[in-house]
């Protein structure tokens, strides 16, 4: 069963999280992305839980700024550094009883959340032993196509407007009229995968009545964003390797129809991650999450058990 519960953090930051599995055993920790929330990880908690299924303590935060996490109104606070304090005050707190205290067996992250992993992997190595990414794109090629690849920065184009300062009231509009969108531009509520029911859109509602200020600030706090007549944007940014190069063993899963984040992301991927497997999926898009969640904990599960 979910338990629900406010994680308070040294540093003054509380984050809403959902768990499930035995407390004392290894943690797997899963990041949602943008407009999502923990409750997306719901039935990969419970898989993972089950003994049969490695018997993990499960634990999946509402990121900064969404749902019922602390959501400070500075954008700065946004910005890569206070997140992975956020992360790695989450880390010690949720280990603090499992058999490695300081350290997850595996961190499972998509979208936004696997920004933060990647970073996260690469600034704190000995506090996770397996790194799962989910159609989320390493900081270092997402640089070079949104810097140089007019196909990316047209299916980036969306980051320039999430990034506006009037970008929340916008998103809240008409029954949050320019969010659903994200979803069903891939097919979300049509076809052999739709998943986007009313029951999940009132999901979705409830989240996003809280606020979409935080989840916005991501975007305006990030550099990594197509280049603009007003702004060099990656065009700017230099991702040194020293800072990007992940040790631990590293597994991709990307569905292949993703429009905002294509393919060409994975090219090169391995110069950074040097244990690297990719597993590209046809059939799924960006919200592969949702669409194929067996074969998702199926991938996983295998990965973990390596």
């Amino acid at each position: 069963m979910i338990q629900t519960f406010e994680q308070a953090l040294p540093q003054g930051i509380t984050l809403s999280c959902r768990a499930t599995g035995e407390p004392g055993r290894p943690v797997l920790l899963f990041l949602h992305g943008f407009p999502e929330a923990a409750f997306v990880w719901d039935t990969l908690l419970e898989h993972f839980a089950r003994p049969e299924h490695g018997g993990y303590r499960c634990v999946a935060p509402n990121l900064r700024g969404y749902e019922r996490s602390s959501a400070p109104v500075e954008t700065a606070a946004y910005r890569a550094k206070p997140l992975m304090q956020d992360l790695r005050e989450l880390v010690h707190v949720i280990t603090a009883d499992s058999p490695t205290p300081g350290q997850v067996a595996g961190l499972v992250a998509h979208d936004w959340g696997g920004a933060l992993a990647w970073g996260f992997a690469a600034q704190h190595p000995a506090m996770l032993q397996r790194l799962v990414i989910v159609n989320a794109p390493h900081p270092a090629t997402f640089q070079r196509e949104l810097a140089s690849s007019p196909a990316q920065q047209a299916s980036s184009a969306y980051m320039n407007f999430l990034a506006r300062p009037d970008a929340a009231a916008l998103l809240a509009e008409n029954d949050f009229a320019r969010l659903w969108p994200f979803f069903t531009n891939m097919a979300a509520h049509s076809g052999p995968n739709a998943w986007l029911d009313e029951a999940m859109r009132e999901r979705y509602r409830a989240v996003w009545r809280q606020g979409l200020a935080g989840p916005c600030a991501y975007y305006a706090a990030s550099p990594l964003r197509p280049p603009s007549p007003d702004d060099a944007g990656a065009a700017a940014v230099q991702v040194p390797r020293d800072k990007a190069a992940v040790s631990q063993p590293t597994l991709v899963i990307w569905g292949l129809g993703d429009t905002a984040l294509p393919e060409a992301l994975l090219d090169g991927l391995d110069d950074f991650v040097p244990d690297l497997r990719i597993e590209r999926v046809p059939g799924a898009t960006h919200w592969i999450v949702h669409e194929q969640p067996a074969r998702l904990a199926a991938l996983i599960g295998g990965f973990l058990g390596t």
